[in-house]
């Protein structure tokens, strides 16, 4: 029998898009749930009888359905917020049917005995980012001097044990929770890391509100993206220091830098390999520096990250098509 690949998503997902052909082309028979038009849109069916667990759901638009004894691996992406029949729920009635809906789907998925990219109980045991930096201590990285706190007079005392500069960034999302709300509730769209400059030093008070991630700026020679898929490492290398608009962040999309496929020393590669299987993951992509003394330093653990960028930009790193093959031959063990 033939086991069938199923992606949790959203409908605005460009990786979940282009990976698609990839696994019909080893004939996977992929089934996706878009949470965006979940339930609205599907049918799911979960019925216990007699001792006998039978398990579907059905795209109602286009009449696709799954048994999910089928399913041989998962591939759970990005979240969204669910849709239901009616527009107009009052707040009670909409948050009621969005704790149910959770219950259903993760009751109908945790039922199964297959292979996860990766499963959400891992993919929630890893996205802490202090625990990601004495995990990745632990194995022998070297990681900045870090501090997360509510105290001003703590950042200060901080920034006078460090030799250089200091530098903020949020810890849960560089949007500021700007996708959680509403355009109309949006005060700022987002933050880069930023350095902490003389004027921001001598305006803490803010900091007493909510605990605040502040860490040494390290200086870089280049950046490297490490995506483990499996165990395969693929390291793109970052040319950040080539613009000034990179020097401190490289996320910014304005600036034309370059990106390389890098050999990583079999030491560091082994590391990161080690990093994401101490988690029980079977995707990751890790943020590391490389200082102008060639040492390697950690920066942060993205266990659900966007990777389709990088292969856009490093082409002879065919990233869906190892993510695709790694689906479906996991997939077809389960049949074996």
């Amino acid at each position: 029998m033939t086991r069938r690949v199923l992606i949790v998503s959203n409908s605005f997902d460009l990786h979940a898009d282009l990976i698609t052909p990839h696994l019909n082309n080893y004939n996977s028979n992929p089934f996706r749930i878009d949470l965006d038009c979940f339930p609205r849109d599907y049918q799911i069916s979960q019925l216990l009888w007699q001792g006998i667990l039978t398990s579907t759901i059905t795209h109602l638009p286009s009449g696709q359905s799954v048994n999910l004894t089928d399913v041989g691996a998962i591939w759970l992406r990005k979240p969204a917020d669910y849709a239901f029949i009616s527009a107009d729920l009052a707040p009670q009635e909409l948050a009621y049917a969005r704790l149910e809906t959770e219950h259903a789907l993760f009751g109908l998925l945790y039922t199964l005995d297959c292979y996860w990219v990766s499963h959400p109980k891992f993919l929630r045991g890893a996205i802490w980012k202090a625990e990601q930096l004495q995990r990745a201590m632990k194995l022998g990285f070297r990681v900045p001097a870090s501090l997360i706190t509510n105290s001003a007079a703590q950042v200060l005392a901080f920034k006078k044990q460090i030799a250089g500069d200091i530098i903020f960034k949020p810890l849960s999302t560089s949007l500021l929770a700007a996708e959680i709300v509403s355009a109309s509730d949006r005060v700022v769209e987002g933050i880069t890391t930023t350095i902490i400059d003389d004027d921001m030093m001598a305006d803490l008070e803010s900091v007493n509100e909510l605990p605040c991630y502040f860490q040494e700026y390290i200086a870089k020679q280049y950046e490297l993206r490490v995506t483990v898929i499996a165990g395969h490492v693929f390291a793109a290398k970052i040319y950040s220091q080539d613009d000034v608009r990179t020097t401190v962040d490289c996320r910014d999309i304005s600036a034309d830098i370059r990106y390389e496929a890098t050999q990583l020393p079999p030491e560091i590669a082994n590391r990161c390999r080690e990093f994401v299987n101490s988690y029980g993951l079977n995707f990751s992509a890790l943020d590391i520096i490389v200082t102008p003394e060639n040492e390697y330093v950690f920066l942060e653990n993205n266990p659900n990250g966007q990777f389709l960028f990088i292969e856009q930009l490093v082409p002879e790193y065919q990233l869906l098509h190892t993510l695709a093959a790694t689906l479906t031959g996991e997939a077809q063990c389960r049949s074996q």
